[in-house]
C-alpha cells in the first residue's frame, strides 16, 4: 500500500562516528506528525540524508526510511506508514463486530482511510477509477482530513464534528472545496459502515455550492495576454532569485520569460486542454490532420476516465508548427520529447514554472482579477476556450463540446455556460431563420 516518494541522492555520512551513533536520531531533527500520537515522529540520522520514521504500534517500535529529504513529504509518508500498520494489526479484529455488537470499535479514521485508498488503487489498476482522481483523494486526505480526523475513532465523528470541520474550511475555501473535502470524509465513513465499524452514517452538513466563474477572458483580453507574453520573451523576472525560489519552491536557473508561455496561452485556448495536460503532451501525442478541415488530433493520456482523442481549432496547428521549428533546432522535437519546457525533467515542476510565468503576464497586463475580483490562472484559458465556443461556435452542441473537452454536459452547464449571458451573444439571440424560396 505504501508508496515511495521521490528519491534524492545520498551523501557520505560522517565516518568518524561509530555505527550505532550514525543511526541514532539527531535530537534537533525529531519532529512530531500533527494530529497523531507523540510516538509517531520523523527524524534524521547521521548515516543518511533521508528522513526516518519511527512509531509504536502493537507493543513494538517500527522504523523505516522515508526515502525523501523533504520534511512535508516525510510527514506524509509517516502518516501512511502508521495507518498501514494499524490496518494490519487491527483489521482482523473488525471481522468480529457483526457477531459481537457490544465489542469496542477499534479502527481509527486513518486506518479506515488506508483501507479505502487500497481499494481505490485496485480500482485504478482495473481501469475503473481515474489515477488523477485517486491522487486528488489522497491529497485531500493528507492536506486537511487526516490531520483533523486521523486518530479519531469513526464512531466519534458525528454531525457536530463534521459541522466544525466545514466551518473551519469555510473561512479559507470556497463552498465547492468544502463540499469536496466532506465527500472524502463521507467515502471513508461509508466504508466503515460496510465493514461493520459504524452502524450508520452520521448526518452531514448541507453545503450550498455557489457556481462561480472560473475567470474566462474576453477575446480582447486573450489577445492582450498573447501579445504581452510574446513581447516579454527573454525578459528577466523583476523578483530576485531568492524571492522566486520562495514562490516556486525550487531553484530555477533561467528567470527569463520562455517562449513556451505564449505558445501555451494560444494552444490551450485552441485545444480545450487542462493545465496539467501541458506537461504531459509529447510530440508523439500529436497528429496533424489535413483535409476539408485542418486540425491537430491529440491522443493524450487518460484524463478523468476520458480517453477519446481531442481535436483542436486550426490556430493550434500554426502554434504547433512554431514549436516544432524552435525545438528541431535544439534537437528536442523527437516523438518522446515534451511539447512545453522539455528541458525540465520534473513535469510537476514544469507546470509550476509555466504557472509562475503566466501569473507574471497576468500581473503585467492587469488581468489577474476578473470583473468579479476572482483571481485568474492557467485554468482560465481552458475556461476561455469553452466559453468562446459557446459564444461564437456556429450551431455547436454541448455533447460534442463536452466530449472533445473531456468533460460532461453537466459541468459545462454548471461552470461554463452559467457565465454566458444573452448580451454577450446578442447578434445570435436576435437572429432569424431564413427560408428558401
Amino acid at each position: 500500500m505504501l508508496q515511495h516518494f521521490t528519491h534524492y541522492p545520498t551523501h557520505a555520512a560522517n565516518d568518524r562516528l561509530s555505527p550505532r551513533e550514525r543511526t541514532v536520531p539527531i535530537p534537533a531533527t525529531i519532529t512530531a506528525v500533527h494530529g497523531y500520537p507523540s510516538k509517531l515522529v520523523v527524524y534524521k540520522i547521521a548515516a543518511s540524508r533521508y528522513w526516518q520514521v519511527r512509531c509504536w504500534v502493537a507493543g513494538r517500535t517500527h522504523k523505516r526510511s522515508t526515502k525523501t529529504t523533504s520534511l512535508p513529504m516525510a510527514q506524509r509518508f509517516a502518516r501512511w506508514f502508521y495507518e498501514d500498520l494499524l490496518v494490519k494489526q487491527l483489521a482482523p479484529q473488525a471481522v468480529t463486530h457483526a457477531a459481537a455488537p457490544t465489542s469496542k470499535h477499534r479502527l481509527t479514521f486513518g486506518a479506515l482511510a488506508a483501507q479505502v485508498y487500497a481499494d481505490e488503487q485496485a480500482r485504478v489498476d482495473r481501469g475503473e477509477f481515474g489515477a488523477g482522481s485517486l491522487r486528488m483523494f489522497r491529497n485531500r486526505l493528507d492536506a486537511l482530513v487526516l490531520p483533523r480526523f486521523g486518530m479519531r475513532l469513526a464512531s466519534d465523528i458525528d454531525f457536530a464534528a463534521l459541522q466544525d470541520f466545514a466551518q473551519a474550511l469555510s473561512v479559507k475555501y470556497s463552498t465547492t472545496t468544502v463540499s469536496h473535502y466532506l465527500i472524502v470524509v463521507r467515502k471513508v465513513l461509508t466504508h466503515a459502515v460496510r465493514i461493520g465499524e459504524l452502524d450508520q452514517l452520521p448526518e452531514f452538513p448541507k453545503i450550498k455550492i455557489r457556481a462561480a466563474s472560473r475567470g474566462a477572458f474576453t477575446p480582447t483580453e486573450y489577445w492582450t495576454l498573447l501579445r504581452a507574453a510574446r513581447a516579454m520573451r527573454g525578459q528577466k523576472h523583476p523578483s530576485s532569485k531568492r524571492d522566486i525560489r520562495k514562490k516556486i519552491k525550487q531553484a530555477y536557473n533561467d528567470h527569463t520569460m520562455p517562449p513556451d508561455v505564449a505558445w501555451a496561452i494560444g494552444f490551450m485556448v485552441n485545444s480545450f486542454i487542462r493545465p496539467g495536460d501541458l506537461t504531459k503532451i509529447r510530440h508523439r501525442h500529436i497528429e496533424v490532420v489535413r483535409g476539408n478541415n485542418t486540425y491537430l488530433r491529440l491522443t493524450l493520456p487518460e484524463t478523468k476516465l476520458h480517453t477519446a482523442p481531442i481535436v483542436t481549432l486550426y490556430p493550434a496547428v500554426r502554434i504547433y508548427q512554431q514549436i516544432q521549428q524552435h525545438q528541431v533546432a535544439k534537437n528536442r522535437a523527437r516523438p518522446n520529447d515534451y511539447l512545453f519546457l522539455p528541458e525540465i525533467p520534473n513535469r510537476n515542476y514544469a507546470l509550476t514554472v509555466l504557472s509562475f510565468m503566466f501569473n507574471w503576464v497576468l500581473e503585467h497586463t492587469g488581468l489577474k482579477l476578473n470583473p468579479h475580483s476572482h483571481p485568474r490562472s492557467l485554468y482560465s484559458l481552458r475556461h476561455s476556450a469553452i466559453t468562446f465556443r459557446l459564444l461564437y461556435g456556429q450551431g455547436i452542441d454541448l455533447v460534442t463540446l463536452a466530449r472533445n473537452a473531456r468533460t460532461s454536459v453537466e459541468v459545462i452547464n454548471n461552470h461554463y455556460a452559467s457565465t454566458v449571458t444573452g448580451e454577450q451573444n446578442i447578434a445570435m439571440l436576435q437572429s432569424r431563420r431564413t427560408h428558401a424560396a
